[in-house]
């Protein structure tokens, strides 16, 4: 590690310690060109994989966004806010161990309709109308279909 003082690039790690919450490493390091000391932290870089929309076009994955369409879908719905906190972070943790740099926008709308399906069947027939572009009743019909043919 490269001495923020002088520049030297030979450091010695003097002391480690793991943060309280466990999410970090604290190190103590003394420079071995001009002996001054300095703390650096490490941390896991975990990164969200990028969305491809159906145009193509690339979107940093935005979990705001995310818990805006579950807001929506479930608007006036008898669902609690931790639900959904759960539910989003279900769908991050999915997006993570893919372990892909990018997902479509129809695979990350899946699993989205998956969790609405387990939360409220209402916000889910919401969202699928929205998601699928609904044109006419008849697709309204099937989807409520397919949602009862699930919970049994």
């Amino acid at each position: 590690m490269k001495c923020p003082f002088c520049g030297h690039l030979d450091t010695q790690v003097v002391d480690s310690r793991v943060s309280e919450d466990a999410s970090s490493i604290r190190r103590r390091r003394r420079c071995l060109g001009c002996d001054k000391r300095f703390t650096t932290f490490e941390t896991a870089e975990l990164r969200m994989p990028q969305v491809v929309k159906q145009d193509g076009h690339r979107a940093e994955f935005d979990e705001d966004k995310l818990r805006i369409g579950f807001n929506r879908a479930l608007h006036k719905r008898p669902v609690s806010t931790q639900l959904v906190d759960e539910s989003v972070e279900h769908i991050k943790q999915k997006l993570l161990a893919l372990g892909e740099r990018e997902v479509s926008a129809r695979e990350l709308g899946e699993m989205v309709m998956s969790e609405l399906a387990r939360l409220d069947k209402v916000a889910y027939i919401r969202f699928a109308s929205v998601y699928r572009s609904f044109q006419d009743v008849s697709e309204f019909s099937e989807a409520i279909r397919e949602i009862s043919r699930k919970q049994h």
